[in-house]
C-alpha cells in the first residue's frame, strides 16, 4: 500500500506540477485544463485513461464540451501518495500531446 506523503514532499511535489493545487477539505490535488474543442477535451481523456490504466490508479474527473478538471488522492492510503504524483506528471505529458 502506497504512504502519504509528508508536508515537505506534497509542498515539493506541488512546487514541480504547475497549476495544481490542493482541494479543499480533502487530502487530494486537481487541476482543470482547456482544450481548443471537445475533440480535443476527449484525446486527452483517452490518453489519460491509457496511462492511469498502466498505473492501475484511476482519477476523478468531469468533462464539460472543452474543459476536464482532474482531482487525484489515493483513496486506500486515505490521501495523497507518491502514486498521484506520478500520474499527475503523466498528465502534464498528456495534455501537451506527449504520448505517456
Amino acid at each position: 500500500m502506497q504512504q502519504r506523503l509528508d508536508a515537505a514532499s506534497r509542498a515539493a511535489a506541488l512546487a514541480e506540477l504547475a497549476g495544481w493545487r490542493l482541494v479543499d477539505g480533502r487530502d487530494a490535488i486537481e487541476k482543470s485544463f482547456r482544450f481548443a474543442d471537445f475533440g480535443a477535451a476527449w484525446g486527452f481523456m483517452s490518453r489519460v485513461a491509457l496511462a492511469a490504466e498502466r498505473l492501475n490508479h484511476h482519477p476523478e474527473w468531469s468533462n464539460i464540451y472543452n474543459r476536464v478538471t482532474i482531482v487525484l488522492s489515493t483513496h486506500d492510503a486515505g490521501g495523497l501518495t507518491a502514486l498521484d504524483v506520478t500520474l499527475a506528471r503523466q498528465i502534464e505529458q498528456a495534455a501537451s500531446g506527449q504520448t505517456v
